[in-house]
């Protein structure tokens, strides 16, 4: 069976305005056109679909009872290439994005309110992770793209900076180190220290800074969450290292907070994915809201997204 969209289109024509001229008229074709378009289709399917005379038109029975499917199938095309014209026209369609907690705690929920404002019939799916994790989706194409910290040496990624936060100390208020106006990061090694897992972007900043000091301490605890990190701190069984523009650290109004001295203590921010890949339309627009969304969020040093 060959029947192709023409054919269905003049089967629909014809049996809506009961008249081969009129039903040329309207799919701005030639009488002759048309009539061969239905009788490659009646001949496809097997059976007559109209029953012709000098004055009339009319359906036979076979064509009464396809006409419904044929025009649910019209119907469907015509959904489907209008949505697809919306999706490259950047105004529709489903973006999947993966992003660290830090960045899925603050920066990144008013930029979903507002995109999704602006581009109604376009969903986010955000899917939290550690840094590690994120790596593995962005390869996988499990997300259009993600918003996380370089993966050194990974040829498979690119990387394009938005922004970059801070480390700093974060320990009790009456703790001896609150006398220090900046730290060295090699200071916190006379205390327990708890440290993110092993996975996070901000342990791996962390872990490269001490490497260069040359000093690998054994950490207290090793924990997931900031918040986490943040109760252990609160109850006094060790100091933590933190970007200041997570909003554990901002809401940590209790603890004392120190800056360090050392400049790579910073960690890079910025839209990860595939080498190579391209980004579709809607996927593009949330990315330019992103670079908008760094400049105007407060604890974030923004790029310019290029």
């Amino acid at each position: 069976m060959n029947v192709n969209f023409q054919q269905l289109r003049a089967f629909a024509a014809v049996a809506r305005y009961g008249s081969f001229t009129r039903a040329s008229q309207a799919l701005f074709t030639t009488q002759s056109a048309l009539s061969s378009r239905v009788a490659q289709l009646e001949e496809s399917v097997g059976a007559r679909l109209f029953d012709r005379t000098t004055r009339t038109v009319r359906l036979t029975a076979v064509g009464r009872d396809v006409r419904p499917a044929v025009e649910r199938i019209l119907g469907e095309i015509d959904a489907l290439v209008g949505r697809t014209k919306d999706i490259s026209a950047g105004i529709a369609g489903r973006i999947v994005i993966a992003a660290l907690p830090s960045v899925s705690a603050t920066v990144l929920p008013q930029t979903i309110s507002a995109f999704v404002r602006k581009y109604p019939r376009i969903s986010i799916i955000l899917r939290d992770e550690l840094a590690e994790r994120i790596a593995d989706m962005v390869r996988n194409d499990e997300v259009d793209f993600a918003v996380s910290s370089p993966i050194v040496g990974d040829n498979q990624l690119d990387f394009v900076l938005l922004a970059t936060d801070h480390m700093a100390a974060i320990f009790p208020k009456r703790h001896p180190l609150r006398k220090a106006k900046r730290l060295k990061l090699e200071q916190l090694v006379d205390y327990p220290v708890i440290l993110m897992d092993r996975k996070s972007s901000v342990r791996r900043v962390v872990d490269e800074a001490l490497r260069v000091k040359g000093r690998l301490p054994q950490p207290a605890y090793e924990v997931a969450f900031m918040s986490t990190a943040i109760g252990l701190v609160r109850a006094g069984l060790g100091v933590t290292v933190l970007p200041t523009a997570s909003l554990e650290v901002q809401s940590a109004s209790d603890l004392a907070r120190r800056n360090f001295s050392d400049r790579v203590l910073t960690r890079r921010i910025g839209i990860l994915k595939r080498q190579g890949g391209s980004l579709g339309p809607a996927a593009q627009s949330f990315a330019a809201f992103l670079v908008q969304s760094f400049k105007a969020h407060a604890g974030w040093h923004a790029s310019d997204g290029r």
